[in-house]
């Protein structure tokens, strides 16, 4: 038997199992390499974090309740946006126009809490200047401690809820909480101050809403009205009156009037 016969039996590799054996070797190399730094490798030297919390025992709990405070600041932030700020009457608001559209989902939440956020931070920026002015930044100084920057910071927001809050939900916390209105104005607590203000928003807010249902009612009525002239009863007033509400509402620039109405309910703007 000759070489070119025996040459000529040999069946060629075939380029799949020709990858296949390459993979494996590569993960044979890898694998021993692994291997090799586990078993030879030098000893693993980790990070040190340390947190000073002050060298006397009374520094350290000071440290200690003043971390725990800001921790518990962090987390009822957003509690606190919604709270103290004019968030709650324009989220709430813009809710209602979605619901009096009846689009449902459109615009989706994401836009009408973004939409909410910018106005809010449009509307307090002179507090949120002023808190960080007199209570934030003298603080990072070091010139004033946390009690007199937690004072500093809440004096702006506490002038403006008492701008906007509605005297007699003021009177009404009060009452409850056995404090006269001499203890008051601008040193108000705020345990009544903040509940007082979020109810007359939310009363506000459900008085604009009622004026912004009005002309789709009427628009719902009209096409009810007409679809049951017509004898179709069976068609949905809602689906017919959506395209005219939505076009009416876009006719008479409505995004421009409800952001105008709501930036100036706060006295903001000319």
């Amino acid at each position: 038997m000759t070489a070119r016969s025996v040459l000529s039996r040999v069946r060629p590799v075939r380029p799949g199992r020709r990858r296949l054996v390459l993979a494996a070797a590569m993960f044979a190399a890898g694998f021993a390499g692994l291997a090799a730094a586990l078993l030879w490798g030098g000893p693993a030297l980790a990070q040190s974090l340390t947190l000073d919390l002050g060298q006397e025992g009374g520094s350290t709990t000071a440290r200690l309740i003043q971390l725990v405070m800001l921790i518990t600041v962090l987390s009822l932030a957003p509690g606190l946006l919604v709270m103290v700020t004019s968030f709650t009457r324009i989220v709430v608001v813009l809710s209602l126009l979605r619901t009096a559209l009846g689009t449902q989902q459109s615009p989706p939440n994401v836009v009408v809490i973004s939409l909410a956020l910018f106005l809010t931070g449009f509307i307090m920026t002179p507090t949120l200047r002023e808190a960080w002015t007199n209570g934030v930044q003298p603080l990072i100084e070091e010139r004033i401690d946390e009690f007199e920057a937690f004072d500093a910071v809440a004096q702006p927001f506490r002038g403006f809820m008492l701008r906007t809050v509605r005297d007699k939900d003021l009177r009404l916390f009060e009452d409850m909480a056995q404090v006269g209105p001499a203890e008051t104005g601008l040193n108000a607590p705020l345990h009544v101050l903040i509940p007082a203000f979020m109810i007359s928003e939310l009363r506000r807010a459900f008085e604009i809403g009622f004026l912004l249902y009005l002309p789709f009612v009427i628009i719902d009525m009209v096409i009810a009205s007409v679809l049951m002239s017509m004898g179709m009863m069976m068609v949905p007033p809602v689906v017919i009156s959506l395209p005219f509400k939505l076009i009416f509402f876009v006719l008479v620039d409505g995004w421009y009037m409800v952001a105008g109405s709501l930036v100036r309910s706060f006295g903001v703007g000319p």
